[in-house]
């Protein structure tokens, strides 16, 4: 009889739920497991071992471990894993290695239900919050230490093998033990159906036999530009709603500029290919053009010494050095500029790292400020990299862009450069609400939540605030232009005078957001992942126009959980104006534990004179800290004496790992 794609040990009283197949091909299914013996081992993709009885679980003699490497192409380090069995229980937690990402967890029964799943929760190289997962579909008595790496494609083949989004079933595992018990059944295939979608990058890295390729234990992976490394740093792979709210599996390029989803999978109906027993054709799922992602050619043979950039610039800051002998540097030679930031400002910024003895972990790239890529070639790469203390914890992040030389004498072919921009550009999709002082929704705000988007146009120079424009306008996908004019803030300010430079700020986010329910001029194309915004301005005399791409689509649901809110709000305890003007502590800890996937950027305090739009409130910004730090102490305000504000609001920002931006406002009572 034809041999299922995967065989593991599944409790008896386990269902599978086949979506298309019926109780009929469920009942087929399961007596085929029984029937035709056990295959596999840890891995995904073969190999072979003995797997324990399907009516029961596996029994180990000594105590069970699981080990691997969580990176997402540069480690992903001081990130929480958390190991469930097959029947939801918890058997083990630990922290990837604050130096290359890899952990090793002892699990805490010797007795445990295939398929063991685990979840990561960190931050990447860019300061981006990341959840992800991965399997050891199979279990083994024989084989005590198992082996499971944590990345965007282990996450991606969990996602096909669930046929939904992975953190929802590990929420509930017990109530979704259906899913969990086809993550054993569909694992192999799903491996195997996602190196079809990356097959393009697979052969510029010159992986010579695809088919050995171990994407979810391989043992020789480690995060450190080697081809299995580089494959992850090309790709772009994420697990999303559509706007229709379907489940899909994205992917793409990385480094190709100004581009939506290559490849699109719909997650129910590959996993329904994925378990069927025989014509399986998990490419029935994919619903975009493009059967497998493109790949940056050109620049993929050239990363495997990016890792020497990071080498070079601690061993500048290791000697000490002042700003002027930084910028200085060859590592700088060829710098023009990022965002505006000059070779001055880099070299004032790794002085300070010097002075706090912090150094440059490994980088990862997040795109490309090229316009254009031919050939898969980027000139510019943008780059992040975590700066870390000298316990490993990690309390900066640094984003710029590098080039490469291969004639480089720096120590390094990959330098700084920037991205020759004179400003920073960006839009967002966002939803914001309004809450009173307790923490309950205000009517003040209709509807409340809102939606909308953010077009942030760079207003002042980051070090010297000193003023760069004086107006701008951003035209929409739509086609209409939305004008925005200096208002004494780090951004432009939308305006309803198109050509007015002198713009009294609300303080909010009327400034700097279309909201979906009240701007007309906003369509469907305008809210999409990719919606291409053109902004429009001159700088010392020069016009320019630059394109902006929207990261991910305008949420089309609207939970309450993921609204950032404050512990401890309540109507006995309501946020009153008197602890924001002397100073008060903060904290979020609540929220940030039910959102992993999300971190706060942003906290705000405003105070106005709600009878007087005539006089410019009072605005004070924070900085939250970078997870897991889930509070901090909110400096006092200093109000001049002629100054009588009657409205006082606290603003909290926060953002996912896709892009998108929830907003909550708190009006303070007096």
């Amino acid at each position: 009889m034809p041999r299922p794609p995967l065989h593991t040990s599944i409790p008896a009283q386990a269902s599978i739920r086949l979506r298309g197949a019926g109780l009929a091909g469920a009942a087929a299914l399961l007596l085929g497991l029984a029937a035709c013996g056990s295959g596999g081992g840890n891995s995904s993709d073969g190999g072979s071992s003995e797997p324990g009885s399907a009516s029961g679980p596996t029994v180990f003699s000594v105590d069970p471990s699981v080990s691997g490497v969580a990176a997402v192409g540069t480690p992903l380090t001081n990130a929480r894993i958390l190991v469930l069995d097959g029947k939801g229980a918890t058997v083990g937690s630990g922290s990837s290695s604050a130096a290359d990402g890899s952990y090793k967890i002892t699990l805490s029964s010797k007795s445990l239900s295939a398929p063991l799943l685990l979840q990561l929760r960190g931050l990447d190289a860019a300061g981006s919050p990341q959840v992800l997962h991965s399997a050891v579909p199979l279990l083994s008595a024989t084989a005590p230490a198992m082996v499971a790496h944590i990345t965007p494609l282990s996450n991606a083949i969990v996602a096909l093998s669930l046929g939904s989004d992975p953190q929802a079933v590990f929420a509930a595992p017990t109530q979704n033990a259906a899913a969990v018990a086809a993550v054993a059944m569909a694992a192999s295939g799903a491996a195997g159906f996602v190196k079809t979608l990356v097959k393009t990058q697979l052969s510029d890295l010159k992986f010579a036999n695809t088919a050995a390729l171990d994407l979810l234990a391989d043992p020789g992976f480690a995060a450190n530009k080697s081809a299995q490394d580089l494959l992850l740093e090309s790709l772009r792979v994420n697990v999303a709603k559509s706007s229709k709210g379907v489940q899909q599996l994205q992917l793409s390029n990385k480094l190709q500029p100004g581009v939506a989803a290559e490849v699109v999978v719909e997650l129910a109906t590959a996993q329904a290919e994925l378990l069927k027993t025989t014509a399986s054709t998990p490419a029935n799922a994919i619903v975009s053009t493009l059967k497998a992602t493109t790949s940056p050619t050109a620049t993929l043979a050239n990363l495997g010494a990016l890792d020497d950039l990071s080498a070079a610039l601690n061993k500048l800051i290791a000697q000490g050095a002042n700003a002027s002998t930084i910028a200085a540097s060859p590592l700088l030679a060829g710098y023009e500029q990022h965002n505006g930031r000059l070779k001055a400002g880099v070299g004032a910024r790794l002085a300070d790292y010097a002075s706090k003895n912090r150094q440059f972990g490994r980088w990862m790239l997040t795109g490309c400020a090229d316009e254009v890529v031919t050939g898969g070639l980027c000139k510019r790469v943008l780059v992040s990299a975590p700066i870390s203390d000298s316990s490993g914890s990690v309390v900066d992040v640094f984003s710029d862009a590098i080039s490469y030389n291969k004639t480089s004498t720096t120590g390094s072919v990959w330098n700084l450069i920037g991205n020759g921009k004179k400003l920073e550009l960006a839009v967002y999709p966002l939803a914001f609400q309004a809450l009173s002082a307790d923490g309950t929704p205000s009517s003040a705000l209709a509807p409340n939540p809102a939606l909308g988007i953010q077009l942030l146009i760079q207003a002042q120079d980051g070090s010297s605030a000193a003023k760069l424009l004086d107006t701008a306008t951003v035209q929409t996908p739509g086609g209409f232009s939305i004008p925005l004019g200096y208002c004494g803030q780090a951004q432009l300010c939308i305006s309803g005078t198109p050509g007015s430079s002198s713009l009294i700020p609300t303080g909010g986010l009327a400034d700097t957001v279309l909201q979906q329910s009240s701007v007309g001029w906003l369509g469907s194309a305008d809210t999409v992942r990719n919606a291409k915004y053109i902004a429009n301005y001159s700088l010392a005399g020069a016009a320019e126009s630059r394109p902006v791409y929207l990261p991910a689509d305008v949420p089309a649901e609207l939970p309450q959980a993921r609204f950032p809110v404050l512990d401890g709000v309540s109507a006995g305890q309501p946020l009153r104006a008197g602890q924001v003007l002397v100073g008060t502590a903060l904290s979020w800890a609540t929220w940030a534990a039910a959102n992993p996937d999300m971190r706060l950027i942003s906290i705000r305090t405003v105070l106005s004179v709600a009878e007087d739009a005539s006089k410019a409130p009072l605005i004070q910004d924070g900085t939250p800290p970078l997870p897991p730090a889930s509070g901090l102490n909110l400096a006092g305000i200093s109000v001049p004496d002629a100054y009588l504000p009657t409205r006082y609001e606290l603003w909290l920002g926060a953002q996912d790992s896709a892009g998108r931006r929830y907003f909550t406002r708190y009006t303070l009572q007096p």
